[in-house]
């Protein structure tokens, strides 16, 4: 359930390693839960194929890539997710396509339009 933060309220952070109440700093800068305060986050690729620096700035921390530009921290740790979860093959079995028979009259009712 999301409750709205209202005025006078601070924002909580969460831990991107396990997504606990994060209140500590590790060496990155990042904002971590106690239990994850020496952990450092791996080496991130982008979208484009290039590795992403991580930086913290005035507003928090965030990713820098060198072809894409800045990207959020939330976007970055989504593509940390996407990397290391690696798809599972699907098989697909090919469906049987059945004729179907289409009639349209059309605009004009008496023109061939060549569909029976």
């Amino acid at each position: 359930m999301f409750i709205p933060k209202r005025y006078g309220q601070y924002k909580e952070e969460k831990c991107p390693f396990c997504g606990d109440r994060a209140i500590a700093r590790n060496r990155q800068g990042l904002n971590v839960c106690t239990k994850h305060k020496e952990e450092v986050l791996p080496d991130i690729k982008c979208a484009c194929g290039s590795y992403l620096e991580l930086k913290t700035g005035k507003y928090g921390p965030y990713f820098n890539c060198i072809n894409c530009g800045n990207i959020n921290l939330a976007k970055g740790l989504e593509m940390k997710e996407f990397k290391f979860n690696t798809p599972q093959k699907v098989t697909v079995s090919p469906k049987e396509e059945k004729d179907q028979l289409v009639a349209d009259s059309g605009k004009y009712k008496d023109f061939d339009y060549g569909v029976e």
